[in-house]
């Protein structure tokens, strides 16, 4: 059973989310709210969502899951505007999710949870340094590192307590520093790590540029990322493995 009533707002950045590593997923419709864990064909990045019940105007579910079709989902829930309330209903018999936006009414074929793509388990790693930093610099970090390179390196420099992002391309280098001014926390270790733009582009998308994003590093460690949505109510983290650097 799941009866759940969210704004297309709330919905539609949830998805996005998702999306921006995998285009199906499974949704577990659990009693207290949504959650998704993917990772993306090349086991590359991986991401871990949850949306409370209490994100919702109304929800029931009975701890059930379904496979879905994102860009599909997201086209339909897109066709509300901003503000407006989507109404979500699955069919247990026909196994088809009832998507009704006002007044019009749309149903989703869905997919077998256990054709897809198996969810991955997110390692709990400890790594030594912990950044808080506003979202909007980390658009601003992925957009100059994009102008010359298509890696991005991020680190934290202990002796100075600062956050770095380096990008080293053919002709054109980009240097970025943020010391204890320009963040909101930092918890220095040692950490320099190498990773692909194309993802934490993607990733990007995603962020709210006002929110906080707390990112945790290692030396030639995965990066995890992670970020509150729908006001708190929602919570994202992204997982993107480094791209080993030879010596």
């Amino acid at each position: 059973m799941f009866n759940a009533i969210v704004s297309a707002d709330t919905l539609g950045t949830a998805l996005d989310s998702v999306s921006a590593l995998v285009e199906e997923c499974t949704i577990h419709l659990n009693e207290d709210g949504l959650a998704i864990r993917a990772v993306d064909p090349a086991n590359v990045g991986m991401v871990d969502l949850s949306l409370d019940a209490t994100a919702f105007e109304s929800y029931e579910a009975d701890g059930g899951r379904i496979g879905v079709n994102l860009s599909r989902l997201e086209d339909t829930v897109g066709m509300a505007d901003a503000g407006q309330l989507v109404h979500l209903e699955l069919d247990e018999e026909t196994r088809k999710l009832h998507i009704q936006i006002d007044g019009l009414e749309y149903t989703l074929a869905l997919i077998d949870p256990d054709s897809i793509r198996q969810e991955p388990d997110i390692p709990d790693l400890d790594l030594p340094a912990n950044v808080v930093v506003e979202g909007r610099d980390i658009n601003r970090a992925v957009k100059a590192a994009d102008m010359v390179s298509d890696h991005i390196a991020l680190g934290v420099d202990e002796a100075d307590s600062l956050f770095y992002v380096d990008a080293e391309g053919d002709t054109d280098d980009v240097h970025l520093e943020l010391d204890e001014s320009d963040l909101i926390d930092l918890t220095p270790g040692p950490a320099h790590s190498l990773f692909s733009l194309d993802y934490l582009k993607d990733m990007n998308k995603a962020i709210p540029s006002d929110g906080e994003v707390t990112l945790e590093l290692g030396e030639e460690f995965p990066v995890k990322l992670h970020f509150e949505i729908a006001e708190g109510e929602g919570q994202v983290t992204y997982m993107l493995a480094p791209r080993i650097q030879s010596d």
